[in-house]
């Protein structure tokens, strides 16, 4: 943690600059000053714990080029949804291992379409190792804010999502309650099975239902933070908060736990309607005015796709701000 200011989480790295979940995304986040990186995780079909944004990945990866992978595409029903793709799940991860990256955004992010097909996929073996690499070249403690996805799917698959996760922590150095790491999820289950094991950092239970932490009352949070270390919301709801002096962020801070705020981005597209200028979904509107907001609630950590602007808001040194296009 970085107790004078909110910790910087690069959001699949440096996704802002370069394809998500890429070894340049997350090499590129660290060079910006983010103090931690947020991959996605999910399953191949012998286990591996895959960083991609969705287990189906079709609009991240060039498997529908792919010739000898035709005769995987099929439609699925993931939590509740019907997709229709090519699915981790399907794939061995020395499949995975040979396709290669692309821009999730290409109509708001064109530049970096530009490096597509140029980048493997990862394991999250392989981030955990850039992570260390990365620290010894910094000299800063880096981390990893990890979000675990579709662990139910992937159970009803016989897949086990944590045993996963735990087995990699473990080979790597990673197990307990190590400082570097965070696990997420939208899944309570997944989380509390870890408090039970003593295991996966800090713990912290993503919310996007603006019903669902309307319910949030006192005793809910306090129950809450019996087995966690905090909530992750999702912008519009901590700008909601910091209208309020009795907001969701105060509260939970009263009962003990940690706040973060996902996704800060600077495009029209995705800045609530005070803060778009005019022009273009790609072109950047008053960012600034956004995330100085966000950061006023008092949050504990921010999800960032470009990290050197938050980096130039909180006026890092120049030397962990730094940016590397």
């Amino acid at each position: 943690m970085t107790p004078d200011r909110p910790l910087v989480i690069g959001h699949r790295g440096a996704s802002g600059y370069r394809p998500e979940h890429t070894s340049a995304a997350y090499e590129l986040a660290f060079a910006q000053g983010a103090d931690a990186v947020e991959p996605d995780l999910v399953l191949s079909g012998d286990g591996v714990l895959v960083l991609r944004h969705e287990n189906e990945i079709s609009g991240t990866t060039d498997v529908a080029d792919r010739r000898e992978f035709a005769d995987r595409r099929r439609t699925a029903t993931v939590d509740g949804q019907e997709v229709t793709g090519w699915f981790t799940e399907d794939f061995a991860w020395a499949e995975l291992r040979t396709l290669r990256a692309r821009e999730r955004r290409p109509g708001v992010r064109p530049a970096n379409a530009a490096f597509d097909d140029r980048f493997g996929l990862l394991s999250f073996p392989d981030l955990i190792e850039l992570v260390e690499r990365e620290s010894l070249r910094s000299g800063r403690r880096l981390g990893i804010v990890a979000e675990l996805k579709h662990v139910e799917h992937f159970a009803s698959l016989g897949l086990s999502m944590t045993e996963a996760y735990r087995r990699d922590l473990a080979r790597r150095g990673w197990a307990g309650r190590d400082p570097r790491l965070v696990t997420e999820s939208f899944e309570s289950e997944p989380l509390h099975e870890l408090a039970a094991e003593g295991d996966g950092g800090r713990l912290i239970r993503l919310l996007e239902d603006e019903a669902a932490v309307d319910e949030l009352d006192d005793p809910k949070l306090q129950w809450i933070a019996r087995d966690l270390d905090g909530i992750s919301l999702e912008r519009p709801l901590v700008l909601a908060s910091a209208e309020r002096p009795d907001g969701i962020v105060t509260r939970a801070h009263a009962a003990g736990l940690e706040v973060f705020c996902w996704t800060l981005r600077p495009e029209n597209r995705y800045l609530t309607p005070p803060f778009r200028m005019p022009g273009p979904d790609a072109a950047w509107g008053d960012w600034r005015g956004e995330w100085r907001r966000i950061l006023d609630a008092g949050v504990d950590g921010v999800f960032v796709d470009h990290p050197d602007l938050m980096a130039s808001l909180l006026e890092l040194p120049a030397d962990a701000g730094a940016t590397r296009r």
